[in-house]
């Protein structure tokens, strides 16, 4: 039984997929396309940075610490999205991905600044980010240089500066009559601070996003405008089995593209890829169930593949420039953040970006991933019921 619902499948997609083979143009726009624009984009894309998400950890709970977690607050580039007395659920909101940045503040710290005019806190970043943790670096470092200055007054007039201890080494600077907090960081998941590691895995995702949604919704217009869309209709495959044998092919393109995409990012780009490269196709696996589930739903809606291109472009360019791909959801308006949680392109960067680069596992990606998956059931059965309504 299931030997012969599957033939009739099968035997379209293997015309399908010939017809793709046959057809140079497309063949090139599915496969070489999307290597030259990651080659190209991966070293072009950049965002700014605002309201960094950071974790702080006050061990001293004193009224100088309270005055510097204040300081990060209010300075326009860092939000303080947690606090608490545990370096473990500071390290576990870095592993998770909710924060970029963590603060800690040891005990004792008022006390070594009143006594001594040094004090150490520590940075934790999360370096995935490349070139964007440097910067957040950067304005930790300004924010305590400032803060010190403001302490200045108040002790002893001997002490000197800012002392920033990172991986890359140590920087001192001595201006008389100014308190010195000592700065120790560290750069989780990205040493290096390489941007690209960051980008690759975003850029990969978008260009299987367009391929696959753009492709199936060309495909099923263009049986329309060749009219053979009636004709597949009246013989005895049912719906079902042709838009399984429709979108099969462009499923299995997108996963060879993704395939190739990491291997020029390992490659050329030197991506780190610390999990599980089974459970990224998986989860690819679902995405692409959404992105051909939408395609399918906009061919339902045009008449011509003129048409399909340029809603497909227009849904999709909202999806890229929504996802925290270019620019970081964090800095994005508060009424807008809300909004991105019904992007399934944001799900899918923030589970390719865990997986390749903090080496995330089932359970820190369990939530975009069951995200997903929610999407894919609820996006393809509303596309394929409206295209039977469309096709009766």
């Amino acid at each position: 039984m299931r030997a012969t619902i599957l033939r009739p499948v099968l035997a379209l997609a293997r015309a399908e997929v010939l017809h793709v083979v046959r057809d140079r143009a497309t063949l090139a726009q599915v496969l070489l396309v999307p290597i030259v624009q990651l080659l190209v984009l991966s070293n072009a894309a950049t965002f700014a940075i605002r309201n960094t998400p950071m974790y702080a950890v006050d061990l001293d709970r004193s009224a100088l610490s309270r005055g510097l977690l204040s300081r990060f607050a209010a300075s326009g580039h860092f939000r303080v999205v947690g606090q608490s007395a545990s370096t473990d659920l500071a390290n576990d909101a870095l592993l998770q991905g909710d924060v970029t940045m963590t603060l800690t503040i040891p005990a004792g710290f008022e006390k070594a600044l009143v006594r001594t005019g040094t004090a150490p806190v520590q940075v934790s970043l999360n370096a995935e980010k490349g070139t964007a943790a440097g910067i957040v670096q950067a304005y930790a470092g300004n924010i305590l240089s400032t803060y010190s200055r403001e302490l200045a007054p108040t002790l002893r007039p001997n002490t000197q500066t800012v002392a920033a201890t990172g991986d890359a080494g140590r920087r001192a600077s001595a201006m008389p009559g100014s308190a010195r907090i000592e700065l120790r960081t560290r750069s989780w998941y990205n040493p290096t601070l390489d941007y690209r590691h960051y980008m690759v895995p975003g850029i990969l995702v978008a260009l299987i996003t367009i391929i696959s949604t753009l492709l199936a919704a060309q495909n099923i217009a263009r049986e329309k405008e060749l009219g053979t869309l009636e004709q597949l209709n009246v013989t005895p495959i049912t719906r079902g089995q042709f838009i399984t044998a429709k979108l099969l092919p462009f499923w299995m393109l997108a996963m060879i593209d993704l395939g190739l995409g990491l291997i020029i990012g390992r490659l050329v780009f030197g991506v780190p890829m610390e999990g599980s490269l089974l459970l990224l196709f998986a989860a690819a696996a679902v995405y692409l169930i959404v992105t051909l589930g939408i395609g399918l739903l906009i061919s339902t809606a045009v008449d011509t593949q003129q048409q399909a291109m340029f809603v497909a472009f227009f849904v999709v360019m909202i999806y890229l420039l929504m996802s925290g791909l270019f620019t970081p959801v964090d800095s994005m308006p508060r009424w807008v953040q809300p909004v991105t949680e019904i992007n399934p392109v944001r799900h899918f960067v923030a589970i390719s970006r865990a997986i390749l680069i903090r080496g995330a596992g089932l359970a820190e990606v369990a939530r975009p991933l069951g995200m997903l998956v929610g999407f894919a059931v609820i996006v393809f059965s509303v596309a394929v019921r409206q295209y039977a309504k469309r096709t009766t």
